[in-house]
């Protein structure tokens, strides 16, 4: 094992260094944080933060007593009130220790059919608790649109619901990754420990009595980027995956898209996980190490090692894994693989029955040796929205992005419309960072019904005056023919993509760049001198969109402000109303209740909370366009 092993670490004790990225043989020791000497896959010594994160029987960590047992879960049953009744009897074995290859020990929770045929088992692997945990559907707002009596309650947040999956001869394997609650050791955000503990389990899951050896893995967001990982280093026994939304590049899609370093996403989940260790403190690795080295190396899956069949399901709106999952399904190596695209949210399509058939089909397939033609299936289910009107859902198609796509430039003009052609007088618009809502907004009006599907770009000519430095968002979304949004359906808000940008790292990855999505290098950054105008490519992710004759498509360029702590969901929040004595419990009986939860604004460390860095957006944004300065909005036009 060459990373994490213990004669890697190296515990310093002087001043926080680290934090102002000066680099010495010792580092501060402090009761809440700490920082470790790591060498990196490819050989790069990194000093990695960890500090504390909520104690185990925190409140809001909603964890449970180590108790390695066994219980038998009666058919008719309920983990809680207004949960689906378990249609069959389920064996649980609960808080088993499983020993990784350096000695560290996990616990896992696996639900079995009751008998003592083998089965084929679904691991859903993630650090934020087998049961229940720190999130839950309870805690997002009326729970994604999934009714409490959609689920069991016995599925861990984002995993399989093991009611469901144990009536039809599976077993769910539910880990506490290393460091989550009372597994061993200090938890990390994947990498090569993070798959080789996945390797480890599934192995040895394998070799269990109850087991077929046939193993795959379920689950979304942090379920699936664990997919990527640990499927690329090939376990003998995990036989198909099933992502289902998630990021593929940890940095250039969530800690520094586009170059601004963001650790506001990382820093609330953070504040979720539950540990009696320590836990490595992504939020601070973003701002200490603000270019890819080897640590973010480490957090990009090795995609084209990744050879079993794969279900992929990705969406347009998800603001976190949108691109990642699209580029999951196009890069893996595996010959069978299989697209589809919703138009919903990931937790909704997940927990949908037809949904949930539909990938029983597959594992079926793969996992139980059916021949039941789920090779048939299309390649590509793809979705295609359409506010105002009806989304199309399911369309057949054999790839993404379609072959059938014409890419159109749109120009941007100096009467804030876009054109199809190039004006050849140079022009120059502007906004003052200061100004209430800066931004400019450029529309384009649709002459017939267009399908735009795809990558889209942003290229334009830039310059800052008052600053060295731009830090840009960019959105592209649909408005009706009087210049209205148009709203989610679920959501009941806009829908746009968009791109972010630091102009300072503008240098593009030639080796990972194609015309229609551009990649940054991420690897350092050129400030701009006064009155210098620099080229800038912006990429903004994929959308499938339908515009009628007279809608508008709007495109939108403003400073980026780095989002809210609000925007993400107040994980802890919701109290969980369990039985206290019994793990599951007749309906109509008479128990004891226990309550879980509460107290989400508890942060362990507030001293130690990440904040977001000083913006270096100041005085003028200068928008170049016309004659030299070709500017323009590429768009994925499909041909009918």
């Amino acid at each position: 094992m060459r990373f994490f092993s213990p004669n890697k670490y190296k515990i310093a004790i002087s001043t926080l260094l680290l934090q102002s990225l000066v680099m010495s043989s010792s580092f501060a020791y402090e009761p809440s944080r700490m920082a470790l000497e790591q060498t990196m896959p490819n050989g790069e010594s990194i000093y990695v933060w960890y500090r504390k994160g909520l104690p185990v029987n925190a409140d809001r960590a909603r964890g449970n007593q180590l108790k390695t047992e066994t219980i038998l879960l009666k058919k008719g049953s309920v983990r809680r009130h207004g949960s689906m009744t378990l249609p069959c009897d389920i064996a649980l074995e609960k808080d088993v220790p499983v020993k990784m290859r350096d000695g560290t020990t996990i616990y896992v929770d696996i639900f079995r059919p009751n008998d003592s045929e083998r089965h084929p088992a679904i691991m859903a692997w993630s650090p934020y608790g087998k049961e229940i945990g720190g999130q839950w559907l309870d805690d997002v707002p009326f729970r994604a649109g999934v009714p409490q009596s959609a689920t069991s309650g016995l599925e861990k947040f984002e995993g399989p619901d093991p009611a469901y999956w144990v009536a039809h001869g599976y077993a769910i394997i539910n880990p506490d990754s290393r460091g989550a609650y009372n597994s061993e050791g200090n938890l990390n955000y994947w990498g090569q420990q993070n798959s080789e503990d996945g390797y480890d389990t599934i192995e040895w899951a394998a070799k269990q009595s109850w087991c077929n050896g046939n193993i795959g893995m379920s689950g979304n967001s942090w379920l699936t980027v664990s997919q990527w990982f640990i499927a690329s280093v090939q376990p003998p026994h995990l036989k198909a995956i099933a992502p289902w939304e998630g990021f593929v590049d940890h940095f250039r899609e969530t800690a520094n898209r586009g170059g601004i370093p963001n650790p506001v996403f990382p820093e609330v989940i953070f504040e979720t996980f539950a540990s009696r260790n320590y836990i490595e403190d992504q939020p601070r690795m973003v701002l200490t190490y603000p270019f890819i080295n080897g640590y973010w190396e480490d957090k990009c899956a090795k995609l084209e090692d990744i050879k079993v069949p794969a279900y992929v399901v990705a969406s347009y709106t998800n603001p976190v894994h949108t691109h990642g999952t699209f580029a999951g399904f196009n890069k893996i190596s595996s010959k069978d693989k299989w697209l589809r695209v919703h138009n919903t949210n990931e937790w909704f399509d997940y927990y949908t029955k037809d949904n949930v058939e539909d990938l029983r089909k597959f594992f079926d397939h793969y996992l139980m040796d059916k021949d039941n033609g789920w090779e048939n299936t299309p390649r590509v289910r793809l979705s295609v929205l359409d506010p105002g009107h009806e989304d199309i859902v399911n369309r057949v198609e054999k790839e993404f992005p379609l072959k059938r796509t014409d890419y159109r430039k749109l120009y941007l003009s100096y009467d804030n419309t876009l054109k199809l052609s190039q004006s050849p007088q140079e022009i120059s618009l502007a906004y003052d960072c200061a100004e209430k809502q800066p931004q400019q907004v450029f529309t384009y009006t649709f002459e017939k019904d267009t399908e735009v599907t795809g990558y889209m770009k942003l290229h334009t000519f830039v310059e800052a005056s008052g600053a060295d430095d731009m830090d840009l968002h960019v959105t592209v979304e649909k408005l009706d023919a009087d210049g209205n949004p148009l709203f989610d359906r679920m959501s009941h808000m806009p829908i746009f993509s968009e791109g972010y940008f630091r102009v300072s790292q503008r240098a593009l990855d030639e080796n990972r760049s194609t015309d229609y999505d551009p990649v940054l290098k991420n690897t350092s950054e050129e400030l701009l001198s006064k009155g210098e105008i620099v080229p800038v490519d912006i990429a903004i992710w994929p959308m499938g969109m339908i515009y009628h004759k007279g809608e508008k498509l709007c495109l939108k360029i403003s400073p980026y402000v780095a989002p809210s702590r609000d925007f993400v969901p107040r994980f802890g929040s919701a109290k969980i109303t369990l039985a206290k004595n019994e793990y599951t419990f007749a309906p109509d009986s008479k128990v004891k209740f226990r309550s879980i939860g509460g107290n989400a604004d508890f942060v362990p460390y507030p001293e130690d909370a990440v904040k977001v860095p000083k913006s270096r957006n100041h005085g003028k944004h200068i928008f170049h366009m016309g004659g030299q300065y070709q500017s323009y909005l590429q768009i994925p036009v499909i041909r009918k």
